[in-house]
């Protein structure tokens, strides 16, 4: 039985929307259409006695400059739009397009202009047929200026934001913002708001022979796992689900999604022995509709996973970690030579990091929602190599990007998350390895050196 929308699929739909570029402009359509005819209730009340009288030709005039002018102004934004998209793909990485395409200030100011035409041309053709009376004509007149005042406010507003659509700086902040989005959400519900996973299900090599699997032909990235409906399938079935995939992994069809414990029989033992005595075909038939029912009851548990074919920025605290890391390393290409990016990344990184080891230790002990759902912990040692092996890697022929990384990770380090510290530590040796190996110059090697050195005292002799 499938369970009503719930909220971890409401949210990933509401995001899924944020990032079509049809929504608000369609909305905003539809709201303009509703406004013009709502004109039309002020006449035939009370109220239109006491309006004063405007000139219907000088409304269709106010009409007919917004008409002209806002589908210029359309099509200008969208243009500016699609450029800074390219310009994104371009800089940083194709990645960062989807958060892009989901910026508040371009997506209002284009469905603004939009709304604003499409409320000019309806307003002038029902005035052209003298739909309205004189209340009406005031009331769509009082309308115009007010269509004209926001959208000359939200003109302003958005050229502010226009120059820096795109560019390498403000594509960063928005990843950043997004993969902190993502932490504090999974640092609110730790494990999805399942149970912690036992050692037989999460350990790699752990013995799974007794738990049935579920897997799918679908081959993509796992962009949402439905908790509650998983929670209320294992509730029905009697069972307990143990999620072997979190958002972000890749699927295939030989990966389970996740094992099941044990499935509560849908006849019982009672039951199957009063049927001993029916004629083989029965059985066969019981046999059949059963296989039936089961595969039925594994189709309702498969539709909890969202599978796509890209990954997703909201459940996916490692995909931010990942985009930054493709930006970094782009700009450290030969082609870009901007290590300025880079060092500005690895603070991202810091502020990440610092803020997933503090909170992490705080969300320790919550309470869990969902007592038949086990879910693994995100590892921290993998979120650590998609922030710094390509920084690191890339970075290391450059003096200033490997100080600021043994810098970046020593602040890392420091936080009383023993996971995250030792994961911090481990990878600042292993990124001082790769910059003595890659520094050509001797003086380079003795400034890294001495950093190196001085951060190790000041962790000996705090």
């Amino acid at each position: 039985m499938d369970a009503p929308i719930t909220v971890d699929r409401l949210r990933f739909l509401l995001f899924s929307l944020k990032e079509k570029l049809w929504v608000k402009p369609l909305s905003l359509c539809l709201l303009s259409i509703a406004a013009v005819f709502a004109s039309k209730l002020a006449d035939g009340t009370a109220l239109a006695q006491h309006l004063p009288t405007v000139e219907q030709a000088s409304v269709e005039t106010l009409l007919s400059i917004m008409a002209s002018s806002m589908l210029v102004i359309a099509t200008f934004s969208a243009g500016t739009m699609v450029s800074a998209y390219a310009s994104a793909s371009r800089s940083s990485t194709p990645r960062s397009v989807s958060l892009i395409i989901s910026d508040d200030a371009s997506q209002n100011a284009l469905s603004t202009f939009v709304g604003a035409f499409i409320f000019s041309v309806v307003a002038i053709t029902a005035s052209s047929n003298n739909f309205f009376e004189d209340a009406g004509i005031f009331l769509l007149f009082c309308l115009t200026c007010l269509v004209f005042a926001i959208v000359i406010l939200t003109f302003i507003r958005w050229v502010d934001s226009v120059a820096r659509l795109g560019r390498v700086g403000s594509t960063v902040q928005k990843v950043e913002a997004a993969a902190m989005r993502a932490i504090n959400h999974r640092l609110s519900t730790p494990r999805l708001g399942g149970k912690q996973q036992p050692k037989s299900v999460k350990e790699q090599g752990g013995d799974t022979s007794k738990y049935q699997t579920l897997t799918t032909d679908s081959i993509g990235y796992v962009q949402m796992v439905d908790m509650a409906k998983v929670q209320a399938w294992a509730e029905e079935q009697g069972t307990q689900v143990h999620i072997a995939m979190l958002p972000g992994q890749f699927c295939t069809p030989d990966r389970p999604l996740c094992y099941i414990e044990s499935v509560k029989q849908k006849h019982s033992v009672d039951n199957s022995k009063n049927k001993s005595s029916d004629k083989v075909d029965g059985q066969n038939d019981g046999n059949d509709e059963g296989k039936s029912n089961e595969k039925s009851d594994k189709a309702a548990l498969l539709s909890a996973f969202q599978i796509g074919s890209e990954r997703s920025f909201e459940a996916d605290p490692r995909y931010g970690l990942v985009v930054l890391s493709e930006i970094a390393s782009r700009a450290l290409s030969p082609s870009v030579n901007d290590p300025g990016t880079a060092i500005s990344i690895l603070g991202s990184y810091a502020r990440l990091f610092i803020q997933w080891a503090q909170k992490e230790v705080e969300n320790e002990a919550d309470d869990i929602k969902y007592h038949n759902v086990t879910v693994p912990d995100i590892n921290t040692a993998d979120m650590f190599d998609d922030a710094f092996t390509g920084v690191a890697r890339d970075g290391a022929s450059m003096i200033e990007v490997s100080i600021r990384m043994q810098k970046t990770l020593d602040a890392i380090a420091k936080t009383s998350n023993g996971k995250v510290s030792n994961a911090a530590t481990e990878h600042a040796k292993t990124a001082y390895e790769r910059s003595i190996d890659a520094l050509t110059y001797d003086g380079d090697k003795e400034a890294l050196n001495a950093i190196v050195n001085k951060l190790n005292q000041k962790n000996s002799n705090p």
